[in-house]
């Protein structure tokens, strides 16, 4: 059937489409980034996750667990006894390792000794429920960097913490390299999320 008018234009919305399709590389582009920056401050300033490599911290963590690390948690409070640190190794400890994990076993200006296997803080028996066995604490040597650093025991400097590890024979800690600055600890383990039927909170 005839027109009585011209025949009306097709779109056919092709810079429609162009514009649309760079639009949406454009925003997709941007959420990457961002994704990447939100990333890059989490693991740089709030979660760390690290990889046990040796016994030393057993029954708690086996080698080849891997952890969670908050490293915002001592910006909000100090320290706590029972605490697994992430910490920045001393001088003295034994090299190749970048980070070692332990638990906190004194605070700044207690003194710490073992007592026929036993864990005391000044004079005080430390309840210690995730030992394997709780008499496994051998006595201590000369421990360096002490205030008091007598043979068998060790008052903890100010700005410092005593660590140990939780598989006593089989851990360098304090005992053997000393206390631990503070300032020196990364973060807070918090979480065990490898193996996968292990997660757990520590």
């Amino acid at each position: 059937m005839p027109s009585d008018g011209p025949e009306p234009e097709v779109d056919l919305g092709i810079p429609g489409r162009v514009g649309s399709a760079r639009r949406t590389v454009v925003e997709w582009g941007a959420v990457v980034v961002g994704a990447l920056a939100l990333a890059f401050v989490v693991r740089a300033f709030l979660l760390g996750t690290y990889y046990i490599p040796t016994p030393s911290m057993e029954p708690t963590l086996a080698s080849g667990d891997r952890i969670l690390v908050n490293k915002l948690s001592y910006r909000l409070h100090d320290v706590n006894r029972g605490d697994l640190v992430v910490f920045d190794p001393p001088a003295s400890a034994e090299p190749g390792a970048d980070h070692l994990i332990k638990r906190v076993i004194g605070l700044p200006g207690e003194t710490v000794t073992a007592v026929e296997g036993r864990v005391l803080v000044d004079g005080g028996l430390l309840i210690e429920p995730y030992l394997a066995w709780p008499e496994g604490t051998d006595a201590f040597g000369a421990v360096p960097w002490c205030d008091d650093g007598g043979a068998g025991s060790c008052r903890v400097p100010e700005g410092h913490v005593f660590v140990m590890g939780d598989n006593r024979p089989n851990s360098r800690d304090s005992r053997f390299f000393g206390p631990v600055p503070v300032d020196s600890i990364v973060g807070r383990a918090f979480v065990r999320y490898w193996p996968l039927g292990g997660l757990d909170r520590l």
